[in-house]
């Protein structure tokens, strides 16, 4: 996978996709400082791992998550090595089990392609429809990172103006949930 090694801060000169240049708009009228890394396309964990080195921020794990009616939706933000399963989440969240949500409700809800999902597309979600849940693991960190609409850049802000800034601005308080580790065996 193809990573530059430059990281830039702001948005790309070039024009892009609406909803990712959307991104970058709405974080800088928010006055919010962030990096930017352009990779080719990434849609696996292991693909994020040079963009990690890049940056020098774990790359979080972003999974849209429907319950079986698909009448609401989860956005769960977690470490991106760690191992999910949706009992340990859906016990925290007292719902019944959920699934994954489809790339066309992702797109419809988010704006964002499949594999590209993140925490900043919830500014695509101005009718509240998807429940931000962020690991607690995540929070310990001094930044956030995440793909804007797409998996062919990732951005880097402090976790302080993700918390205080960014979600007020998009009208979202996150559930903050603990989900273990696998037991060693």
């Amino acid at each position: 996978m193809y990573v530059d090694p430059e990281v830039y801060s702001g948005a790309p000169t070039e024009e892009r996709d609406p909803n990712e240049m959307a991104v970058y708009a709405f974080l800088d009228k928010l006055d919010i400082s962030y990096l930017r890394c352009d990779h080719d396309y990434a849609n696996t964990m292991e693909d994020c791992k040079a963009v990690e080195a890049v940056l020098g921020v774990p790359i979080c794990k972003n999974l849209l998550l429907t319950n079986r009616q698909q009448t609401d939706f989860y956005l769960l933000m977690m470490p991106g090595d760690k191992p999910f399963k949706t009992k340990d989440l859906t016990k925290q969240l007292g719902c019944a089990r959920l699934s994954f949500a489809s790339p066309e409700q992702m797109k419809e809800l988010l704006g964002a392609a499949p594999g590209s999902a993140s925490a900043f597309e919830l500014m695509h979600d101005g009718e509240g429809k998807v429940r931000l849940v962020i690991d607690r693991e995540l929070l310990a960190g001094e930044y956030i990172s995440g793909h804007p609409c797409f998996s062919t850049s990732t951005i880097r802000l402090k976790r302080t103006d993700f918390l205080e800034r960014f979600l007020p601005a998009v009208g979202h308080t996150p559930a903050i949930v603990d989900l273990p580790w696998p037991e060693a065996e």
